[in-house]
């Protein structure tokens, strides 16, 4: 069963940066695809950018694109999401997910098996 755990949260200025890690156990992260989302308070989950099992294909939400890079390290079983140009609409908890299927939805949190528990972001001066 593959865990995934979130880190790298916290409180930074508009115009800041932030790099979230997402570390998987209990299974080989290679099998997996991986998927960023986030929930602001009072909202609907929202997809922010996923990364293909191999690592070739990534995909952003329009409004990251250019801000947020998503990367993955096979051998640290770890996905990170770099984020530049942080902006106070940016603030909610972010989720990673993973999934091992085959899809065309990766917008789509029903397309991720796997979930974390969250990391809370918050842009405020």
């Amino acid at each position: 069963q593959l865990q995934l755990v979130e880190s790298g949260g916290g409180l930074v200025q508009p115009g800041g940066s932030l790099t979230l890690s997402c570390v998987a156990s209990g299974s080989t992260l290679e099998y997996y695809a991986i998927g960023w989302f986030r929930q602001a308070p009072g909202k609907g989950r929202e997809w922010v950018s996923c990364i293909s099992s191999s690592g070739g294909i990534t995909n952003y939400a329009d409004s990251v694109k250019g801000r947020f890079t998503i990367s993955r390290d096979t051998d640290k079983s770890t996905v990170y999401l770099q984020m530049t140009s942080l902006r106070p609409e940016d603030t909610a908890d972010y989720y990673c997910s993973a999934t091992s299927k085959y899809t065309s939805r990766w917008w789509a949190s029903t397309s991720y098996e796997f979930w974390g528990q969250g990391t809370q972001v918050t842009v405020s001066s």
